[in-house]
């Protein structure tokens, strides 16, 4: 057995399904998004529950920025969720976990593809598209943002809690900018920081960054002082000396 031979062995397979080879763009999945993903599953049929970004990045000849960006289209997009599990020495550690990948494949239907070539066609669905494209382009600068002021790429925990706030608790990319601001402002550079400062707003029934601005403004305006009354430039006016005694 020749080098080669011994080598492309003992590096062993990485099995995917060709379903997900034929449908993966019908459930939203993009070529950048399939790389990686099986970069993932190859480590993680290793037994390596948590594959390391940076190995994954020098495999794809990208930036681990890049690696970052697409598990946080994978996760926005419900196509992947991280979750802790205990592993063989019974510790926990988390773990890209697909299954929400598999069920929108389970849920396609049959002439789904046809479908949606043909309404692409048509341009039935171009201000859907269009109102979309602006959408994702809006969170997509929420988490750039986050990353420039912070110094440092996000790692896909922070992601995922940035994601929550856009899909579970609603927040608007607009209030989330605001936020990070406020936070640059105080230079408190976590998302624990931000959390509190949406928590607080949300509790206030802030909703909308204008809202916030407005709130802002009726604030200082109580707590600002009265203005003082002007003084004169009356001169003090002269009294006269009165001599009592000689």
């Amino acid at each position: 057995m020749d080098a080669f031979t011994q080598r492309y062995l003992q590096d062993g397979q990485t099995s995917v399904a060709n379903y997900l080879l034929d449908h993966f763009r019908e459930v939203g999945m993009t070529t950048d998004q399939l790389l990686v993903y099986l970069q993932l599953r190859r480590e993680m049929d290793r037994g390596v529950q948590w594959p390391d970004a940076d190995q994954v990045a020098s495999r794809l000849g990208w930036t681990v920025q890049r690696v970052y960006q697409v598990l946080h289209e994978l996760i926005t997009q419900k196509l992947m969720t991280i979750t802790t599990v205990t592993n063989g020495q019974g510790q926990k550690q988390d773990t890209y976990d697909f299954r929400l990948l598999a069920e929108k494949l389970s849920q396609l239907p049959v002439h789904e593809a046809d479908t949606v070539a043909t309404e692409t066609a048509t341009g039935t669905t171009t201000a859907k598209s269009t109102a979309v494209t602006e959408a994702k382009a809006a969170r997509a600068a929420v988490f750039n943002h986050i990353e420039q002021e912070f110094g440092r790429p996000l790692s896909p925990i922070e992601m995922e809690t940035i994601n929550d706030w856009l899909e579970q608790d609603h927040y608007q990319p607009e209030l989330i900018q605001l936020a990070l601001k406020e936070s640059v402002l105080n230079q408190v550079y976590n998302l624990k920081y931000l959390d509190r400062i949406l928590l607080n707003w949300h509790k206030k029934h802030l909703t909308t960054a204008a809202q916030v601005q407005q709130a802002k403004a009726q604030q200082s305006e109580r707590t600002t002082p009265p203005a003082t009354g002007r003084t004169t430039d009356r001169p003090t006016p002269k009294l006269p000396i009165i001599k009592l005694t000689d």
